[in-house]
């Protein structure tokens, strides 16, 4: 055991090494120049069971335990096949259209149409002025031409129509790669794969949990804090040194155990307990050493705030 307590303590002295400015330091005893937080320990700011949002089979299973992965990153697929084949349609759809909303033949065989009408009214009234053809058969002209004006009117209402449904025609193809995609499960924030809770093959409901993502980049240290002895003055944005024992509980800790991290207060509650403490928190920065985060929620922790530090 006292073998197994030196390598963990040497891989913990290399680790440190790695993070840059964190250094370790011996367990705060309190001397009466500091004001120290009770309790603390080590939180996680985001821990959620990421669910699926469609109906169906899950084809695909890319989340692994113990892995790591980027915001967007892609953990598991249902079935598509029909999301997929709705979604051609609605491209193929989209395109018809688009080619009718951009098709203006009908409005300028219109335009040529009401020229040739009008140039023919215009003719057979010279005609009718010179006793060659009858009154009515003028009449018919001018109203052919009176049509063909109202056929450009048309074909301008019909080219509107087109457009129109082209937008619609959109908006369906949206939908349809909506819907695609609600078959993608996805990690909302970069994190650590805590547990698989589905399984490839397994059918699932919308809100059925997939994965328990764990954000651990950055922590919350959270704390208990006297309230009167600096009545006022512990507040947020408030310097503090925060010490994380990494490797083992507070009691009893020896100067190879805590982490000492330089942070600011991030939030302090508005209600004061029957202790005459209220509740305080800081974010710290965790950093990886090879696949191995260094911080881990549940570890022991102290937040230490001085004097100097306190706003008067």
């Amino acid at each position: 055991m006292r073998r197994m307590s030196k390598v963990t303590s040497i891989t913990l002295l290399v680790s440190a090494s790695l993070v840059g400015d964190w250094v370790f330091a011996q367990p705060p005893q309190s001397n009466g120049l500091e004001l120290r937080a009770e309790n603390c320990i080590v939180k996680t700011i985001q821990s959620i069971r990421v669910p699926a949002i469609a109906e169906g089979q899950i084809t695909e299973m890319l989340a692994v335990e113990g892995s790591n992965v980027t915001k967007g990153h892609l953990l598991a697929v249902l079935d598509d096949t029909q999301a997929k084949l709705a979604l051609d349609l609605r491209k193929a759809e989209e395109r018809e259209a688009e080619l009718n909303a951009l098709n203006d033949v009908n409005y300028r065989d219109a335009e040529n149409s009401e020229r040739s009408a009008k140039a023919e009214a215009e003719a057979y009234k010279e005609l009718r002025r010179q006793g060659a053809v009858p009154y009515w058969e003028m009449e018919k002209k001018i109203l052919e031409a009176d049509r063909a004006t109202l056929r450009i009117e048309l074909a301008q209402l019909q080219q509107d129509v087109a457009k129109v449904q082209y937008i619609a025609k959109r908006s369906e193809r949206a939908l349809a790669e909506y819907e695609l995609t609600r078959r993608q499960v996805i990690a909302p924030f970069g994190g650590f794969v805590e547990n698989r809770m589905a399984q490839l093959g397994e059918w699932v409901q919308p809100g059925s949990p997939i994965v328990q993502l764990v954000q651990l980049d950055k922590l919350r240290v959270e704390g208990d804090i006297d309230a009167l002895g600096y009545p006022g003055k512990i507040t947020r944005g408030t310097p503090v040194k925060v010490m994380i024992y990494a490797n083992s509980r507070r009691t009893g800790a020896s100067a190879a155990d805590a982490i000492s991290v330089d942070a600011k207060i991030g939030f302090v509650s508005s209600e004061i307990d029957l202790n005459h403490r209220y509740r305080i928190w800081v974010e710290v920065e965790n950093q990886q050493v090879g696949d191995e985060w260094v911080f881990k929620p549940g570890m022991e922790a102290d937040i230490q705030v001085f004097p100097s530090s306190v706003v008067n």
